[in-house]
């Protein structure tokens, strides 16, 4: 399905990720992956699935430092000359403010979450459109937290959301370019990220409970699905929020 594309994947931190599930379908479906790792600490955590993918390309990008994102990029227009699709899937806040309430948040723990959150994706965005001559596909990843108040999701509701908002415009500005733009809602899943929200465990298993199959989703799952849209198959398709969650949107 994947055959001769070329992806740039950033936000591997475990083999629990869900970065990691969609990279590694991207390569089952023949593709040739390139891997970003935000430091020197999570490169031995990140290095050995990357290379266990076949990756040409593993190189550092921590968005808060001046340069690392720009310096992937040009690895990537160095060594590939071109891109077909991208997988942005990072999140962060200060722990002091998404454990409080939002109206308690500081003004500087907002700025950080939107920047890393939503506008590092914009900057994604930006630095693949001249990789993309015969067009691509520029995916990232929410949370059903983004339209309906969750609890304990706290301040990455309205950075969600703004980040599912940007999906919007990035798609309607970039499809003349043909390049389609989407954002995967997937279902609760255990990963690094995850663990910083309060009573994860319970959200998870209320999400369970209301799923139409009382299932959750794997990174697996998600995967398989971000392959699809990444390919020529999902051409008519942008701008969308694709819920891959077993149905938990849909329960009121």
């Amino acid at each position: 399905m994947l055959d001769g594309k070329r992806g740039l994947v950033v936000g591997i931190a475990n083999e629990h990720s869900i970065a990691y599930g969609c990279a590694r379908a991207f390569r089952e479906a023949g593709a040739e992956v390139a891997v970003t790792y935000l430091n020197d600490k999570a490169e031995p955590f990140v290095r050995p699935l990357a290379e266990a993918l076949e990756s040409p390309i593993i190189v550092p990008c921590d968005v808060r430092r001046d340069g690392e994102l720009e310096a992937a990029f040009d690895e990537v227009r160095r060594r590939w000359g071109g891109l077909d699709f991208v997988l942005h899937s990072i999140a962060y806040a200060p722990k002091e403010d998404l454990h409080r309430r939002v109206v308690d948040c500081s003004a500087e723990g907002f700025a950080m979450a939107m920047d890393v959150s939503c506008h590092s994706f914009i900057r994604m965005a930006r630095l693949a459109e001249p990789l993309m001559a015969d067009g691509g596909c520029l995916l990232t990843v929410s949370f059903y937290g983004s339209e309906k108040v969750v609890s304990d999701y706290n301040l990455m509701g309205p950075v969600k959301a703004a980040l599912e908002s940007s999906v919007r415009y990035l798609a309607a500005e970039l499809g003349p370019s043909r390049i389609r733009v989407h954002a995967l809602s997937p279902g609760p899943l255990k990963t690094r990220a995850a663990s910083g929200i309060d009573r994860f465990d319970e959200l998870m298993e209320r999400a369970r409970a209301r799923a139409p199959e009382h299932q959750l989703v794997s990174i697996d799952d998600v995967g398989k699905f971000a392959a699809f849209l990444a390919s020529d198959a999902a051409a008519p398709l942008t701008g969308n929020v694709e819920y891959v969650d077993g149905g938990f949107h849909i329960v009121a």
